[in-house]
């Protein structure tokens, strides 16, 4: 008589072959007899991002620029001199040039000195990355926090909400920001809210390139908002009696962390060229504090005795531009799960 068909003979429960597949369905386990773990979008979009070779060095060189902007008194204190501290002896006093070539290059000034006034131009370059990434992130982290709120409002509620915050940023993206943000610092007071000087300029600039750069990330958030609200699991949280404020804070909000991690990232390089644009028309910080563009402002009465004063400010610029730009589209990369890579 044969066993039954869903039973195992003594043999077969214990008979193994040497280099047999598992049946289907089992865990698959490596030779440590450990099963292979999934992994987060995270950690996926970190593996892509590692093999994006210009996007580390990107992110190598924000990391280091944002080090010298923390530790500028220790390095300026290092390898130069007081940002503000004139070297009349190091300018020529006929023509009013650096002494020497290069514009003044040496050991105790690397980058040279200033024409007319003999300050230290690589002093003035590392404070001046200060001023640029400081009203670059905070303008962007106001852009993006007042946008991710308002975006997310109008997409999940919808109806006139929608229509009026889609309004309010047609008016934003209209308005002429430059002008607005110069006529505005024209008539500053040089005290505002315990701020004087050039405190007063940065804050004034972080406020207008914050304000008129958050209808970009609304609009963003909006969209995203409009295609998630009517996904499964926000459906299944309403009908569990979950509140508004839980879904947009719980089903909706983690779900937009990628694409407002995107913009942002973007949005900072963007943020600094408009601070230099400013400083360079005299709407940005007030002398004597360093400021890129404010540097390539003063350079153009002297490019052709000493050009080597605005290729330095306009390389940092660039560097900075392109390093935030080449990071920034990693990051979008990393976090598209259709990339290529």
């Amino acid at each position: 008589m044969t066993a039954p068909l869903h039973e195992k003979s003594a043999g077969e429960a214990t008979a193994t072959v040497d280099g047999a597949p598992d049946a289907p369905g089992t865990p698959d386990t490596g030779a440590a007899g450990k099963a292979i773990e999934g992994r987060s979008p995270w950690q996926i979009a970190w593996t892509r991002l590692k093999r994006d070779k210009l996007a580390l060095a990107g992110a190598f060189i924000v990391v280091f620029l944002v080090l010298v902007a923390i530790f500028a008194p220790v390095i300026v204190g290092l390898l130069g001199h007081p940002p503000d501290e004139f070297h009349e002896d190091q300018i020529d006093p006929l023509f009013g040039t650096p002494i020497g070539s290069w514009g003044g290059v040496s050991s105790d000034f690397l980058f040279g000195v200033e024409p007319v006034n003999g300050r230290d131009v690589f002093s003035r370059i590392v404070y001046g990355a200060r001023i640029s990434l400081l009203v670059a992130f905070l303008a962007a982290v106001f852009a993006v926090v007042l946008g991710t709120i308002l975006g997310i409002i109008a997409g999940y509620f919808g109806g006139w909400i929608d229509a009026a915050l889609s309004r309010v940023m047609d008016v934003m993206l209209a308005f002429p920001q430059l002008l607005f943000t110069i006529a505005l610092v024209s008539v500053l007071p040089n005290q505002l809210l315990g701020l004087d000087g050039s405190g007063v300029r940065i804050a004034a600039l972080v406020l207008v390139i914050g304000f008129f750069g958050w209808p970009y990330v609304g609009r963003i958030v909006r969209g995203q908002t409009l295609s998630l609200r009517n996904r499964e699991y926000v459906e299944a949280a309403q009908s569990l009696g979950a509140g508004r404020l839980y879904i947009l804070r719980r089903e909706l909000l983690p779900n937009l962390i990628a694409p407002i991690t995107v913009y942002a990232t973007l949005m900072i390089p963007t943020n600094i060229l408009t601070e230099a644009a400013l400083s360079f028309l005299g709407a940005g910080v007030k002398p004597p504090t360093a400021s890129w563009g404010q540097m390539l402002s003063t350079a153009i009465t002297t490019y052709e005795s000493d050009p080597l004063f605005m290729v330095i400010p306009g390389f940092a610029i660039f560097i900075t531009v392109l390093a935030f730009n080449l990071f920034g589209d990693g990051v979008r990369d990393a976090l598209d799960p259709k990339g290529s890579r």
